[in-house]
């Protein structure tokens, strides 16, 4: 589906009823709950290498450090070994933040994959790794540090703003996903496009979803928020499909795809 195509159905979308959205999204979270559940434990388990990656070098420049203090040096040379920490951390904290935020993006994608299938009753590879592999590695790593700037100046610009590009935000996986073979900028602009046509519906079915996930996760001992926490990606995936849809000649090519590698 071409992008012309997909801005067309987004300016042209029909009125969303909230109560059918959020039916729907309980109906499939029934289905898709083991597989929420292994998105987020996935998340959680590829977020520790990248962690290590970050605190090697604080643990490294804190024994430099001290062993610069019991060695008595010289007061410019702890100032030069300070600016040069100070270097390190921001780079260490950078790489951490755009490798997670790259990670989550490229889970999150595979997952939603995985719920038309399973919204669909159609046979295929669940493949959490997808968007982490050669052929799309490189654009969700470079997604994923846009993904992470437009977060961050929201987050600068005060409160407002990065409540409104939350939406924006969680559609640019969804297209994504289903559209992974459109440039960056393609795929952001009709993220921020199918935010701001469905801003309102969005953001209240993501609040009340995400919040009804953590209340029942919390009921369930803790550890419950794990097992629900999927819950609230769901309305996305069906406001984009019935805004958008879905393209017969893609899924056709996704399975010829498929059965190759197998």
């Amino acid at each position: 589906m071409s992008p012309t195509e997909i801005k067309t159905k987004i300016v042209n979308a029909n009125p969303l009823d909230f109560g059918t959205i959020f039916n729907q999204s309980t109906a499939l979270f029934k289905k898709v709950w083991v597989q929420g559940l292994v998105m987020v434990l996935l998340n959680m388990v590829l977020a520790v290498p990248v962690v290590m990656i970050v605190y090697i070098p604080l643990l490294f420049f804190g024994f430099i450090s001290a062993l610069t203090i019991d060695g008595n040096y010289e007061s410019y040379g702890q100032a030069g070994f300070s600016i040069a920490m100070v270097i390190v951390l921001i780079v260490a904290y950078a790489f951490m933040i755009v490798a997670m935020s790259a990670i989550g993006l490229a889970l999150k994608a595979a997952f939603y994959r995985i719920c038309k299938l399973r919204d669909l009753e159609q046979i295929g590879k669940e493949d959490y790794f997808y968007f982490l592999k050669k052929p799309y590695l490189g654009k969700t790593i470079k997604l994923g540090m846009a993904f992470t700037g437009i977060a961050f100046v929201a987050t600068l610009l005060c409160f407002l703003p990065i409540i409104y590009a939350v939406v924006p935000l969680s559609f640019i996986v969804v297209v994504y996903a289903f559209n992974p073979d459109l440039s960056i900028s393609e795929i952001i602009k009709l993220g921020f496009d199918l935010g701001n046509k469905k801003w309102l519906i969005s953001f209240g079915l993501m609040f009340v979803s995400g919040f009804l996930a953590m209340i029942v996760g919390f009921l369930m001992c803790g550890f419950g928020i794990y097992v629900t926490a999927a819950f609230g990606q769901l309305p996305s995936y069906f406001i984009y499909k019935d805004v958008v849809g879905f393209d017969s000649d893609d899924e056709q090519m996704r399975r010829i795809e498929q059965l190759s590698t197998f």
